[in-house]
């Protein structure tokens, strides 16, 4: 009997060691602000024809012969507008999208996505979609070629970081706009940790971002 509960307790302990290292695995959420919401004004929703993320990968050295860019479409998004000025707003970007637009050769090409699609970068069987949830709004210092700073949450890979992007908002009658002013984002801090062989040119820790968004007043 003594022997048939040690060997008992030891089935326990060994199922329990085995939950918390599959635990460590899963992708957690650092770090988030309280996102901004507001059931007063009038809600836009983003025109996910018109709009995209447009998106650059670089190697060592930071040119157009070292480098690969592309785009990412919008899976849905909207904002809310109150007295002709931006309140709040979520977008949510569909990384199965994700296109490269400098490769000619489809095979080339091909092999990129695949792998800036696989678990050695965004793994997106997994994670199919990024987000970016306002928590804060502010008007652009003044000289700024920005008129609005946005503050968020950016979720990547199932890891959310505060992020901050300048952008231009307009607001002209039913449509809006906002562009942000291309940003590096380093991957590193989202998980997305693969490094090519040394030989092959080391790649950059920072993918730069720019969201272009456009966005019809809800009827």
């Amino acid at each position: 009997m003594k022997k048939a509960t040690l060997i008992s307790a030891l089935l326990i302990i060994s199922a329990s060691v085995l939950v918390i290292s599959c635990g460590k695995d899963k992708p957690v959420t650092s770090e988030s602000n309280e996102v901004l919401t507001t059931n007063d004004g009038q809600i836009y929703v983003v025109d996910t024809l018109n709009s995209k993320a447009e998106w650059k990968g670089f190697k060592v050295v930071k040119s157009d012969n070292t480098s690969h860019i592309g785009t990412l479409k919008f899976e849905s998004g909207e904002v809310t507008v109150k007295d002709g000025k931006l309140e709040s707003g979520q977008f949510v970007i569909d990384m199965t999208s994700i296109a490269n637009e400098d490769l000619k050769d489809s095979e080339s090409n091909g092999k990129l996505i695949g792998h800036l699609k696989s678990a050695d970068f965004f793994d997106v069987e997994k994670f199919p979609t990024a987000s970016f949830e306002i928590t804060k709004l502010s008007e652009a210092p003044a000289g700024s070629d920005y008129n609005t700073v946005l503050d968020g949450n950016l979720t990547l890979k199932g890891i959310t970081k505060p992020t901050t992007f300048n952008a231009n908002v307009k607001i002209k009658g039913s449509e809006l706009s906002i562009a942000t002013e291309p940003k590096d984002i380093n991957r590193d801090e989202f998980g997305i940790k693969f490094q090519m062989p040394a030989a092959e040119g080391l790649i950059k820790n920072e993918i730069n971002v720019q969201m272009k968004v456009k966005a019809i007043e809800k009827k």
